[in-house]
């Protein structure tokens, strides 16, 4: 039988998490709402204690569960804030939790895990993916008899997570004409789902993946729940390479649309978060503003809101967060320069080939010996996408011109 929540079930997973949740501002955007000449809403769950709104369903989820079953503890598998959140529930209730995070977990989401859970979590690094973390905490949840809290596949944690929608639609006073969601799992659109299906069926829900992690919206145009062979793991909180079986029946015909984002773009909007509005946001936070430039003229003088699911951002990940964002914007290009064998011409290069703005951000030369003839690998950042071509004919028509690597993936990851 097919799963879809039902409201009285949302409202229902509400009154349970009111012990641990308050209710999250919904804040107009100022500069959003006067770029894209709407309404521009931000629902801050980025504001929760755990920091991101999976405290909702992880909450709902373990304190619903028989007392003979917190008596054997939980097992869970999460990139980060689905383990908070279970951290968190199973302190509060006094029930012993083992969580497996990939390997690669930012340390932040790590660090934060064991203090949210204390003496009650054990947190077990396992795999490269989400996907491996999965496995591993089914095994092992198998095993000792524990209960597997899943981060999104779940009925009480999708009644837990809709609960979002149960805010939005008691702090609008006009109709909401489109929400924007991440979808890592589906988890918290399935449950948006379920409650404007039946409160405001005319609200337009669009999901919004990483676009180097499609799994919902492959499954949508394969019209069956899809496992992807890769993904890029970069914005962690929604790279999964495959979604729920639930969460996919529910979203496949009823999401208004499915679309992706570059993770480049993403970057860029969690810098300009930080910039001008001061707002920290993870990268799968950033994902349902990032989105919003797609829908430009379908959402002029509309009501949207664009949920921020979490603000676990490791700062030491801002240098490649700025990195993406540059090479997004084609600011950031990377070359090969072959200099030619006659004195000063390091000198030359830097004064007569580089444009006045234009700056070295990297430089080494492939080889150790002979550098004064080795080809170097050369990293410049640019003011303007504009100066790249001028940039390139400077360097051909003075016999610098080696080989252009922001095209080339491969080469790129091996020389920088």
């Amino acid at each position: 039988m097919e799963y879809f929540p039902k409201i009285e079930d949302i409202e229902k997973a509400a009154l349970t998490i009111r012990q641990v949740t308050e209710v999250t501002p919904l804040m107009r955007s100022i500069r959003l709402s006067k770029l894209f000449s709407a309404n521009i809403f931000l629902k801050r769950e980025d504001l929760h204690r755990v920091r991101s709104y999976k405290i909702r369903g992880a909450y709902n989820k373990i304190s619903t569960l028989p007392k003979v079953q917190h008596k054997k503890g939980v097992v869970c598998a999460s990139a980060g804030n689905h383990a908070q959140g279970v951290a968190f529930a199973c302190n509060h209730l006094g029930i012993n939790a083992t969580i497996f995070m990939p390997a690669v977990t930012p340390k932040q989401k790590v660090e934060q895990t064991k203090m949210f859970g204390d003496s009650w979590v054990t947190v077990v690094l396992e795999g490269d993916t989400f996907d491996d973390a999965y496995l591993a905490a089914l095994k092992y949840g198998k095993k000792e008899e524990m209960t597997f809290i899943h981060p999104f596949d779940d009925p009480k944690v999708i009644e837990g997570q809709g609960t979002v929608g149960l805010e939005l639609i008691e702090q609008t006073k006009e109709a909401i004409d489109y929400i924007f969601v991440a979808v890592g799992g589906g988890g918290l659109a399935s449950g948006l789902l379920g409650v404007f299906n039946k409160l405001s069926p005319s609200t337009r829900i669009i999901g919004v993946e990483p676009e180097g992690a499609p799994s919902m919206k492959t499954s949508i145009e394969n019209n069956a729940n899809t496992t992807l062979a890769t993904i890029d793991k970069f914005i962690d909180g929604a790279a999964v390479k495959r979604v729920g079986d639930l969460t996919f029946s529910i979203c496949k015909d009823r999401l208004y649309n499915m679309t992706t984002v570059p993770e480049g773009k993403v970057c860029q909007t969690i810098l300009d978060l930080y910039n001008r509005d001061a707002i920290v946001v993870e990268p799968a936070g950033a994902l349902s503003i990032s989105v919003l430039e797609q829908y430009s003229e379908e959402i002029k003088d509309k009501n949207v809101v664009c949920i921020i699911g979490g603000s676990n951002n490791d700062i030491t990940r801002t240098a490649e967060i700025k990195e993406r964002a540059l090479l997004y914007g084609n600011l950031k290009h990377y070359f090969i320069v072959r200099f030619p064998q006659r004195p000063g011409a390091l000198k030359e290069f830097v004064v007569d080939i580089l444009g006045p703005t234009d700056d070295i951000t990297h430089f080494e030369y492939a080889k150790k010996s002979s550098r004064e003839n080795a080809p170097a690998v050369v990293g410049i950042e640019l003011k303007a996408a504009s100066d790249l071509q001028p940039l390139v004919n400077r360097m051909k028509e003075n016999n610098f011109y080696g080989d252009y690597l922001n095209d080339k993936p491969d080469l790129y990851q091996y020389l920088v």
